[in-house]
């Protein structure tokens, strides 16, 4: 069953904070602002279970090696919850730009980046939302040189 809403709406507006994410991603770190937004449909299945589509978007500084830059990331998730269950989970892919593609030696090969990830986050009350994720960035081998990054992302959030 499809429910629908009127427009676009916006669901939260948080920080996250990301660290390493495995060896190879030892060195970086990221901070951003981020807010996402339902789209005015949402699916149910069985009655329990609700899939939420939505627009995340995101701006922040990503460093490296010695090294700083900006990052602007967007693109479509789907949030999937139970019933009236605080915890929900969340899976994205968004196109992603950095403002340079060299951190030390760590070569990123391209300016246009995607990131994929999968996380979960716990609704605390009625306005606040503490958030994790884990994160893969890379360019999708467009560039010869693909220095892909996992991150962790840990996050709050003010829900409206």
């Amino acid at each position: 069953m499809v429910s629908r809403a009127e427009d676009l709406t916006l669901e939260d507006i948080g920080v996250r904070y990301g660290f390493p994410g495995n060896q190879r991603s030892q060195g970086f770190n990221q901070a951003e602002v981020f807010a996402n937004l339902d789209f005015p449909l949402e699916w149910v299945v069985r009655t329990r279970w609700h899939v939420q589509p939505r627009l995340d978007f995101s701006a922040g500084w990503l460093g490296g090696h010695g090294d700083n830059g900006f990052i602007v990331e967007a693109g479509p998730s789907l949030a999937l919850s139970f019933k009236q269950c605080p915890l929900k989970l969340e899976g994205g892919v968004c196109p992603t730009l950095i403002s340079r593609t060299e951190y030390g030696s760590h070569d990123f090969g391209d300016m246009l980046q995607f990131t994929s990830y999968g996380g979960m986050y716990l609704n605390l009350g009625e306005h606040w939302r503490l958030g994790y994720r884990y994160q893969h960035m890379s360019n999708a081998h467009i560039s010869q040189h693909n220095g892909a990054l996992n991150l962790q992302m840990i996050g709050v959030s003010f829900r409206f």
